[in-house]
């Protein structure tokens, strides 16, 4: 069956995101320095971000409130007012950041959108998604945007009935391994890998190597010729 369909990530798939974690947790690190290592620290915060995705879900305000928990937590109560202020600027900082899209991107889609339905399947903080896709100008170049709670393979079934012959005519490409490439394989359709280099440790799985709907590209610019490979395969 050809590919008729075709979702794409969003963060570190067309733009930069990751980094501005990393960057934050890092002055997350200085400003409890007095209170416990980098390390430690560290394990407290995935701890605390693992617990509350149920609560709180994906994004900048889910980090920025597991940070918060995190500094109660290791200060015993007693962090500073002026730490929680900090952290809270840290989250309008990330919230505020300028997008800047990956190398290709735009050409990719662009070359992309004449043959394929395409689907924006992006999880996270609804008004942050909105506010990039809109600064990145690609909006114009895709058929739907789908913001979910979660990628999940019922989730992603969903979409691709909704928006064209279902999981078995899409493919999705993404730099996560859990949520764009193992969850839509599971849909039943295709799943393709785009490193980024800067992955969270809660979108980890093992790259599902046996499954004959799975691919690996070095860049998104890779896209359309794997696109070709499986429609005349």
């Amino acid at each position: 069956m050809q590919i008729t369909t075709v979702g794409l990530d969003a963060d570190d798939t067309l733009w930069h995101n990751e980094r501005l974690f990393h960057l934050t947790q890092a002055r997350f690190a200085a400003l409890l320095a007095d209170h416990a290592e980098k390390d430690h620290l560290t394990e407290r915060l995935l701890a605390a971000e693992r617990r509350n995705l149920g609560h709180y879900g994906y994004g900048v305000k889910g980090f920025m409130l597991s940070m918060i928990e995190t500094a109660i937590e290791v200060t015993e109560g007693r962090v500073p007012g002026h730490v929680i202020a900090e952290i809270m600027e840290a989250g309008r900082a990330m919230l505020a950041e300028p997008i800047e899209l990956l190398p290709g991107v735009h050409e990719t889609i662009a070359r992309l959108a004449p043959d394929y339905r395409l689907v924006l399947i992006t999880k996270g903080d609804l008004l942050d998604q909105e506010r990039k896709l809109a600064q990145s100008g690609l909006d114009v170049l895709f058929d739907a945007v789908e913001i979910v709670s979660d990628k999940t393979p019922a989730a992603y079934a969903a979409i691709f009935a909704r928006h064209g012959e279902g999981a078995e005519a899409a493919l999705m490409a993404g730099n996560s391994m859990a949520s764009d490439v193992v969850a839509p394989l599971m849909a039943g359709a295709w799943g393709v890998h785009v490193p980024h280099g800067l992955e969270w440790a809660l979108e980890f799985a093992e790259a599902p190597v046996s499954h004959p709907r799975y691919r690996k590209i070095p860049a998104l610019e890779n896209l359309p010729d794997l696109l070709e490979w499986i429609d005349g395969s």
